[in-house]
């Protein structure tokens, strides 16, 4: 069972198209320009007051009916990905190296129709802000945007977000309360030796060994540290050292991506990633220094918030299309900094499955990744109920 509107029903295929045309033309975190122009145009054009230049290039579509004082905040991230298309498809990317490979041409174009649909016909009371955030791939536009005075300028009583989700049916939809996707953490270690000959290794103090010590003892903080069932993940991606076979270098440097489901947990990982670190270092004869770069926190949905999500997506797609209680899933999303801000709750879509196929089944992040455009109705109705529901007269 599937309730769209007929209206949106009507305009699937101009929507399809303009998602495509956004795919054609990708652009990286805070250089969305083309993109962010488009979405000003139209929601200006539908009636809606808009704002440009939060988190540089994002942008904010606010439309009061009403007397109603209740506020909705709906967010789509805008932003592609450093990644060469390899999908063969007609509207492929135009620009060498760079492609929507996770779907936020999709996200965007959902929240546009489903702003037109609001505009012209919707059924609320109250005010709706409509969120096109840049940069939300690892550059934290949502922490931007924040810091540009959002929530002050903008208030929200609640905020949604919509990621869509390969490895299930276009069109269904998972919702989740609590913890649904981890923190992230980007940490650097430093280390410095005292390079030499490696003919005479005694004469120095070797920060590729100590490296390698840490690296294995890394290992240690997961297994050892962290409650069996709680869940953490510290992985060295790379580890950059020397350049000769016959030469102890002076510098090394490993690069962490480390992740947890649960605040506690990302607050120990942190403190004793560092005690390890310089305990290793020291008994090599080795400096270390640990550098935190900006990531991401722990995104938690708030219970009431998902459950009005629930009551929605139930109404709209019924209950064999919908997981109430999906799992949690290990990658990131800074949508969390506004979860910290706002209560709310992010919920995912199907982009496809091995039954389904195609490229929407391909994992996001992969140069075959497209997104599903099937999707875009749905997404859209979504949004329009959910409106209509929180901001009921």
């Amino acid at each position: 069972m599937v309730s769209l509107p007929g209206a949106l029903l009507a305009s699937a295929e101009r929507y399809t198209a303009l998602r495509r045309d956004i795919h054609q033309h990708p652009e990286i975190g805070f250089q969305e320009f083309r993109t962010s122009d488009l979405v000003a145009e139209r929601l200006e054009g539908w009636g809606y007051g808009v704002t440009r230049g939060l988190g540089g290039t994002g942008v904010v579509g606010q439309l009061k009916r009403g007397n109603g004082a209740r506020r909705l905040g709906l967010r789509a991230d805008m932003d592609a990905l450093p990644i060469q298309e390899t999908t063969g498809l007609p509207y492929a990317s135009c620009h060498t190296g760079l492609m929507h490979a996770c779907g936020h041409d999709g996200h965007t174009t959902m929240l546009l129709a489903a702003a037109e649909h609001l505009a012209s016909s919707g059924q609320f009371d109250g005010t709706l802000n409509l969120i096109f955030q840049p940069a939300e791939e690892s550059l934290g536009g949502a922490r931007k945007m924040m810091e540009d005075g959002l929530f002050e300028r903008f208030p929200c009583d609640a905020i949604f977000a919509m990621h869509n989700l390969p490895g299930f049916r276009p069109g269904q939809l998972l919702l989740r309360e609590g913890a649904t996707m981890a923190s992230s953490e980007n940490i650097l270690v430093h280390l410095e030796g005292v390079g030499g000959h490696g003919a005479m290794p005694h004469l120095g103090a070797d920060p590729v060994v100590a490296g390698a010590s840490i690296v294995m003892g890394l290992q240690t903080i997961v297994s050892r540290n962290v409650a069996p069932l709680q869940m953490a993940v510290i992985t060295v991606g790379a580890f950059q050292a020397g350049v000769a076979n016959n030469v102890i270098p002076q510098h090394a440097t490993l690069k962490l991506s480390v992740r947890a489901l649960d605040r506690g947990v990302r607050e120990l990982l942190r403190r004793r990633i560092v005690e390890l670190v310089e305990a290793q270092a020291q008994s090599y004869g080795v400096q270390a220094r640990v550098e935190f770069l900006p990531g991401y926190p722990v995104l938690v949905n708030t219970p009431a918030e998902t459950a009005v999500a629930r009551e929605v997506a139930l109404g709209l797609v019924g209950g064999d299309n919908v997981v109430l209680q999906t799992e949690p899933l290990t990658g990131s999303e800074d949508f969390a900094y506004m979860l910290e801000a706002v209560p709310g709750s992010y919920l995912f879509i199907g982009n496809g499955d091995a039954a389904t196929g195609g490229h929407g089944a391909c994992m996001v992040h992969n140069p075959n990744y497209d997104f599903e455009d099937r999707n875009i109705p749905i997404g859209a109705a979504f949004w329009v109920q959910l409106t209509e529901r929180f901001l009921a007269p």
